[in-house]
């Protein structure tokens, strides 16, 4: 049965160094053997290329009839040769990566090589024979030594590739753990900052809640909700009247014959817009309102202000009450002392300055929301990032053991955490 070895992250690098150099520096002189005899090959055919470059020059400069059509051709393609054989570049170290694109390039190279060797060499027959031969041997003896190297990169040296991997994937959970580490940091100063400005807003709260608990505030909170109670009682008291008062506002706007003076337009406009503060404003009995109400009433007996039977009797009798019995003078009156006691209230030094603090407590709660809500935002985006980190670490931990296993037969678990 087979023992899982547990092996801390800090010592996985020596170790996986250690267990591997048995089974993987016999490969890596093999693979520098294998290079060095590519790299002579390869030298050997780029010497050819010159060779034949430079013998073809010269046949050129003879000027013999002969020859002479047969060199220019093998010139030119002995410089296409030597031009594409200069762009394969063999590894200086031996890694799968450089092994591999190597290997594709080299192919590629001499697979194209052989085509126009096998096309024009025999046009230049019979001339050249010797140089041509000598590029033939250098051509063969470098695709052998590619196609030795091909073998033991699939054959043998796969599992170099493996333990390259995994080293790069060790380096990577390194990396990602420092930067796992940073994000940490940063959230834990984020926390801290949040939790420090979720304490400043609590403070500033309780302050402008202690300053709402003292005299003057509490009772222009009172009075100020005493109004608003008086606003829906206007509002509703008047609220059979609002369709027939749109309709004479939209009478006198278009000179239907409303009857209204300048002064009772004005303040027809004003009882639609704020029916409370147009009362206010009014002298004791609102005459003006009685006025419009009037006015109303006779325009709707002339049929020029149509409404709806219901509607033409719920507004006759609002007119009846407010007009005929002074439905409204006791609630103005009440409204007026109201409004008044709310300005001499808030005219109060002391209130005046309470109210300015409050305003600046409240302007202070929202910089502190406005902040929170970026903090809080950045603060989830970095519990993302961890999350995503420590899950990347995770999975390249997985691989790890797996190829550890694959290519060595041991089974390991990595301590990442701790």
């Amino acid at each position: 049965m087979s023992t899982r070895t547990e092996i801390p992250f800090s010592e996985l690098k020596g170790w996986l160094e250690n267990q591997t150099a048995a089974i993987f520096k016999p490969l890596q002189a093999r693979a520098e053997k294998l290079l060095g005899d590519m790299r002579k090959s390869h030298s050997s055919l780029i010497e050819a290329c010159e060779m034949l470059i430079e013998n073809s020059r010269k046949e050129i400069e003879k000027r013999n009839m002969r020859t002479f059509k047969r060199a220019q051709a093998l010139n030119k393609l002995a410089k296409i040769f030597l031009e594409r054989m200069r762009q394969v570049q063999v590894p200086d170290k031996p890694c799968v990566k450089d092994f591999e694109e190597f290997v594709s390039m080299a192919q590629k190279a001499y697979a194209v090589t052989d085509v126009d060797v096998r096309n024009w060499f025999p046009r230049i027959s019979p001339f050249f024979i010797m140089d041509r031969g000598k590029f033939l041997r250098a051509f063969e003896g470098t695709k052998t030594s590619l196609k030795e190297l091909n073998s033991f990169l699939t054959k043998e040296f796969v599992k170099a590739k493996t333990l390259e991997e995994t080293f790069q994937l060790i380096e990577e959970i390194k990396e990602l753990k420092s930067r796992l580490a940073n994000l940490e940091n940063e959230h834990g100063r984020t926390e801290s900052e949040r939790i420090r400005l979720e304490e400043e807003l609590a403070q500033t709260r309780r302050r402008i809640a202690e300053h709402e608990k003292g005299g003057g505030l509490a009772q222009l909170a009172e009075i100020n909700e005493t109004l608003e109670c008086l606003r829906r009682e206007v509002a509703y008291s008047l609220r059979h009247l609002q369709k027939p008062l749109v309709k004479l506002q939209s009478l006198a706007l278009h000179g239907a014959g409303s009857g209204l003076t300048p002064e009772e337009i004005k303040k027809l406009g004003e009882y639609l817009a704020d029916p409370f503060e147009a009362l206010t404003a009014e002298d004791a009995g609102y005459p003006l309102l009685k006025g419009i109400l009037q006015k109303t009433e006779r325009l709707m007996a002339e049929g020029k202000l149509k409404l709806k039977e219901d509607k033409m009797r719920k507004a006759k009798q609002a007119i009846t009450e407010i007009v005929d019995k002074d439905s409204l003078v006791d609630l103005q009156k009440k409204c007026v002392e109201v409004k008044m006691q709310k300005a001499r209230i808030s005219t109060s030094t002391t209130i005046a300055e309470t109210i300015t603090e409050v305003s600046r407590l409240q302007e202070c709660i929202e910089n502190i929301s406005r902040k929170l809500e970026r903090l809080e935002s950045e603060e989830a985006n970095l519990k993302r990032a961890i999350q995503e980190a420590m899950k990347e670490i995770d999975s390249h931990k997985s691989l790890v053991e797996k190829n550890i296993q694959a290519f060595s037969g041991q089974e390991i678990t990595i301590k990442v955490w701790g």
